[in-house]
């Protein structure tokens, strides 16, 4: 296989001190266009499968660079990991004939205990057996598999939705170093109606360690249900 890719730096805001929680809404809004944007435009090389976009914040989640700034990276395969996801979801929806994160969202909503805030098209949850304590889900109430679908007003909600949350988790946890990474289906696929694009925000409060790499186990000491309850009451100034 030949070695292709592309690989982005997507810089957030001209405050050299400011984080991702501490620019105005509209910084984030641009940020998800420029994802967007980029993602359509990487598209048209065929040899690209998948486009990874995240975000390391603070030393201990990866970052090397102090400036505020996510990255977007593209690769000529599929990661080993979300051909799991998509192969687990694929097995939901062949069994039960609906989308494993639609079922999601809607039980989330119904029992409410591990919802964190509700927009008018997301839904932030601590996921039910997080791997992490207080890591949380963003989740679209409708389905769509590619993020780069988003509408202009879904990505509108998107930017409020991810500065409220990531102020929550400032307020709550006292501004922790974190990564989020988009999860979305593969570039060159049409629409897939077993998957369902959603971002996954993981605070660095533990080290994975010995036991982790051995077992594939992830021990975490916080019930869902008590992290999105404190996230809840740490109501964003």
């Amino acid at each position: 296989m030949s070695g292709i890719g592309a690989h982005e730096v997507i810089i957030e805001t001209p405050d050299h001190m400011a984080t991702l929680s501490d620019v105005e809404e509209k910084r984030i809004e641009d940020l998800f266009w420029a994802f967007r944007d980029r993602v359509i435009d990487l598209k048209k090389d065929l040899r690209l499968r998948y486009t990874l976009f995240f975000k390391n914040h603070g030393e201990s989640a990866g970052a090397t660079l102090e400036h505020s700034h996510s990255q977007l990276i593209a690769l000529p395969v599929v990661p080993k990991r979300v051909l799991e996801e998509l192969d687990g979801a694929k097995k939901y929806f062949e069994y039960k004939e609906r989308c494993v994160y639609c079922d999601i969202v809607r039980q989330e909503i119904a029992a409410g205990t591990r919802v964190v805030m509700e927009s008018d098209h997301f839904l932030v949850i601590s996921p039910y057996a997080p791997r992490f304590p207080f890591e949380t889900w963003v989740v679209p109430k409708l389905h769509h598999s590619h993020a780069e679908t988003m509408s202009p007003q879904a990505i509108q909600d998107l930017a409020s939705v991810m500065r409220s949350t990531l102020r929550r988790l400032d307020k709550a946890l006292e501004r922790p170093p974190f990564n989020f990474v988009m999860h979305t289906a593969p570039l060159q696929e049409a629409s897939i109606p077993h998957y369902h694009w959603h971002i996954e925000i993981i605070p660095k409060l533990t080290r994975v360690a010995g036991f982790e790499w051995g077992s594939g186990f992830y021990i975490n000491p916080t019930p869902p249900e008590e992290s999105a309850k404190f996230l809840r009451d740490a109501t964003p100034v």
